[in-house]
């Protein structure tokens, strides 16, 4: 048999080969230079040609994070005056105090099937992202009891969609041009725009789950905090393979 031409320690050509190429796909997964994985739908959890798109969207089987896809009723979103026709224009109060109503309705709710670390709520207006929330949980075993106990359940009047989300790191998911002002794609964005909720009731939120769950100190310490920017590291594998 031929020796390995890298150098590489394997016995064959064929086996350097098969590594080199395991290697070099696995380093371009989910990237741009992807051909067959779909690179928004890893990143976002979401793409915009949906079951149309010509790459793969890699469906998790489990993951920390559920989405709730279409779930955040955005008053800016089909809004329009009967009488005239024209758009509705809410003040940025209005559309605050309405996304903060609904932040903590959410959360306390979700908060009941185990410790969140991440809840996060899109601004964007394109069809594979309006509305979508994101709910990071500390274990898998805690997204899969709210997956489970979300199925067939409404709000506001409309079903649930809930699946799991490949997204566990939402530092790629958001719009760092959004987050600056300065994304001119506006809520077509294909990219995350999140909505923030105001620091002080993000932090009341987080201070009664940790009560709630009985969490000390020490523990706290050890997640993340809700408070940081960007998303957490890798996933969690509390699950037995």
């Amino acid at each position: 048999q031929l020796a390995c031409p890298l150098d590489l320690g394997c016995h064959s050509v064929k086996r350097c080969i098969s590594t080199t190429m395991a290697e070099h796909l696995a380093s371009i997964f989910g990237t741009e230079k992807d051909k067959v994985n779909c690179p928004f739908y890893f990143k976002i959890g979401a793409c915009r040609h949906g079951d149309r798109c010509s790459r793969l969207h890699n469906r998790p089987p489990f993951s920390q994070t559920i989405l709730l896809s279409r779930m955040y009723p955005n008053p800016t979103v089909g809004a329009v005056d009967p009488t005239t026709g024209q758009p509705i224009q809410y003040t940025k109060e209005y559309l605050q105090e309405h996304f903060e109503d609904f932040y903590e309705d959410i959360f306390e709710e979700l908060s009941k099937f185990g410790e969140i670390e991440e809840l996060n709520v899109c601004e964007n207006v394109g069809e594979h992202m309006v509305g979508n929330v994101y709910c990071k949980f500390h274990s898998e075993e805690d997204s899969e009891k709210a997956l489970q106990a979300l199925a067939g359940r409404f709000y506001a009047g409309k079903p649930l969609h809930v699946e799991y989300s490949p997204v566990t790191d939402f530092r790629e998911a958001r719009c760092r041009q959004y987050e600056l002002s300065e994304c001119n794609r506006g809520g077509y964005c294909n990219f995350m725009h999140l909505l923030q909720p105001n620091r002080e009731m993000k932090r009341r939120l987080f201070r009664e789950q940790y009560k709630r769950l009985g969490m000390d100190k020490r523990e706290k310490s050890r997640s993340r905090s809700p408070l940081g920017g960007g998303g957490g590291g890798g996933r969690r594998r509390t699950r037995e393979l």
